[in-house]
């Protein structure tokens, strides 16, 4: 023990104080808020997910409903992170970014034809175009 050099414990250095006024009142370092149609293009990727969850575990036979009920919605959720996100992990053109939202919507789209519910992947059809129609245009500008 009488080998250990002696070493004192030095106290933390003090953080330095916050320089912007927003970061203190608890709201983001960004100036972007979210909007109404923010969230209707999150509900409406939000409904496609579970559209194509339950056109996995409804369309096919016992050990396959399993693998696509699981399988579509992973796919879709990670071709959106990689791709349509707001934090997305491979940075692409706002059109690509669009075309990403698209195939998703018309996947969903295709799930609830083929289940047989025409009217509801229409409608989806329809709101989720003209929302990210919407979302598109509020990008580029």
């Amino acid at each position: 023990m009488s080998e250990l050099p002696h070493v004192r414990p030095e106290r933390p250095a003090e953080p330095a104080p916050a320089a912007t006024a927003p970061a203190a009142t608890g709201t983001t370092a960004t100036s972007e808020r979210l909007s109404a149609l923010d969230l209707l293009s999150f509900l409406c990727t939000l409904f496609a997910v579970a559209s194509l969850a339950i056109w996995g575990f409804t369309a096919w036979d016992l050990p396959w409903n399993i693998v696509f009920g699981i399988a579509a919605p992973l796919a879709t959720l990670l071709v959106w992170g990689l791709f349509a996100s707001p934090r997305a992990v491979i940075r692409v053109h706002p059109f690509v970014r669009g075309l990403v939202e698209l195939l998703i919507y018309l996947s969903a789209t295709i799930a609830w034809w083929s289940a047989g519910q025409a009217w509801i992947g229409l409608g989806f059809a329809v709101v989720a175009v003209v929302v990210g129609v919407l979302a598109g245009r509020r990008r580029l500008s």
